[in-house]
């Protein structure tokens, strides 16, 4: 049927069935006396709480005319913390010199830091309020002394924000990155938390013959698909084997639980922005206890993590620790980080635990639909629970080989027609589907998250389902 004779009409659709999706979205849960009184929640306070989280979702102002998915790119202040953030930016405005010691003393983010570090299982001084996942990422990769003969391993499906500074690094020494296929779920065979740890486990075996893999980095979840690495086991595996591990934590940070002793990474580096909601150029890095463990796993003539990103070197300020001099970079946006503070002990308020598994929830229920209305259409992130995170990779056409530009763009024009006619907002994503691929597979990307719920995960679900008919 041509466009022409049958133009669709978005608000007879939001009328209908999936027309709850896009329901009001009511006044703040918390203002800030609320806030400050520790506000408790009605209900049992469970995953499937259906009144506990329309409490939860009300904290948010979003357009009430769209259902935004794209959590995944950025994520959404808050109300609460969207007020504060205001009003601290004017007395910033108001009093620029002693700002009335609202941030507290120098640097003006240490109580904040202590405020957030207990619910990332971590020491405050092991946190690091950094300016987002690739200034962390920066920060580590700029502050190890490679040297030529090193070896790095990551994979194949990492963001440029750390490989490119990681290349930059190892070029200018001579040292070598290799990157190594992880598994990519499609449908052909289920897959385990151990199929990526043995994935690791053979570039370990196979490169660090001479001891001299200095750094593994990966995602923790890569953005590309959305599947969920056992980090806590490839973490444990370089470890035994000597080696620190800098973790990619961008999609985890506000979406996961996350402990990050339990985990014992040596770095870990995430956004305050998307899934924490917080202000942008917010960030979270976590450096386990001073990088004390390099010296241990690197050689003893080295020095291992000098170089920091930091307005204070070490021969002059060696009073500080790590942290602490990473923490200060000259005048600080101290409202956006303290933003970033007070939706972090939102989310701790809330609980964690319960967060990520409404998260997960939702994710499943994504993907149930989508393989009950859209068959046809092809996963590109595991279905087991354990492998699973608020990002559903799908193609609901199922590729179209040997054309995968023009496919790539079936998918973006699918996005755009989406958002325009249906009032729902996704992403598009693409990725070598193996190591050494000349061209990328495509799909959609959906993201879940605190602020969705049931009838809005079922309102994208028709929607597509009805779009792909009319572009089939």
């Amino acid at each position: 049927m041509s466009e022409t004779t049958s133009k669709f009409n978005r608000r007879d659709f939001l009328k209908g069935g999936a027309g709850v999706a896009v329901a009001g979205l009511g006044s703040t849960l918390f203002s800030t006396n609320a806030l400050a009184k520790k506000p408790s929640f009605s209900g049992n306070n469970g995953s499937s709480d259906k009144n506990f989280w329309k409490q939860v979702k009300k904290e948010f102002i979003l357009d009430k005319k769209s259902v935004y998915m794209n959590v995944g790119t950025t994520g959404s202040m808050p109300e609460s913390v969207l007020q504060t953030f205001t009003e601290n930016n004017e007395i910033v405005a108001k009093y620029p010199w002693d700002m009335q010691e609202k941030f507290g003393g120098w640097p003006y983010v240490s109580e904040m830091v202590a405020d957030i570090a207990p619910g990332f299982g971590a020491d405050e001084n092991e946190i690091v309020l950094s300016r987002n996942t690739t200034d962390g990422m920066i920060s580590v990769i700029s502050g190890l002394d490679f040297q030529e003969g090193d070896i790095v391993i990551t994979t194949h499906h990492e963001h440029i924000g750390g490989t490119s500074p990681l290349f930059v690094a190892t070029e200018r020494c001579g040292a070598k990155v290799v990157e190594i296929e992880i598994p990519v779920y499609t449908g052909e065979k289920e897959l385990t938390k151990q199929d990526y740890v043995d994935v690791f486990a053979d570039a370990i075996a196979k490169h660090n013959v001479n001891g001299n893999v200095r750094l593994i980095m990966f995602s923790h979840i890569p953005y590309k698909t959305g599947t969920l690495l056992p980090a806590k086991e490839i973490c444990a595996l370089a470890r035994d084997n000597g080696i620190p591990t800098l973790v990619d934590a961008a999609h985890t940070i506000g979406m996961m639980n996350i402990d990050l002793h339990d985990m014992d990474c040596d770095f870990y580096a995430g956004s305050g922005h998307k899934w924490q909601c917080g202000p942008g150029a917010t960030g979270i890095l976590y450096i386990r206890q001073e990088a004390e463990r390099l010296l241990r796993f690197w050689p003893s003539d080295r020095r291992p993590f000098y170089l920091v990103n930091s307005s204070l070197g070490e021969d002059r300020y060696s009073l500080y620790g790590i942290t602490m001099r990473m923490q200060y970079v000259g005048n600080d946006h101290y409202p956006a980080k303290q933003a970033l503070t007070d939706s972090c002990k939102l989310w701790d308020e809330i609980g964690r635990d319960k967060i990520e598994e409404r998260v997960l929830d939702l994710s499943a229920l994504c993907k149930a639909e989508l393989a009950k209305q859209l068959s046809d259409g092809r996963f590109y992130c595991p279905p087991n629970r354990e492998l699973s995170s608020g990002l559903t990779a799908f193609d609901p056409f199922d590729g179209e080989a040997g054309n995968e530009e023009s496919h790539g763009a079936r998918l973006t024009e699918f996005r755009d027609r989406l958002r325009e006619d249906y009032g729902y907002i996704i992403r598009t994503t693409n990725f070598p589907l193996h190591l050494g691929d000349t061209t990328d597979t495509y799909a959609l990307r959906i993201s879940t998250h605190l602020f969705h719920d049931e009838d809005d995960v079922k309102g994208l679900v028709d929607a597509m389902a009805h779009l792909a008919k009319r572009m089939s």
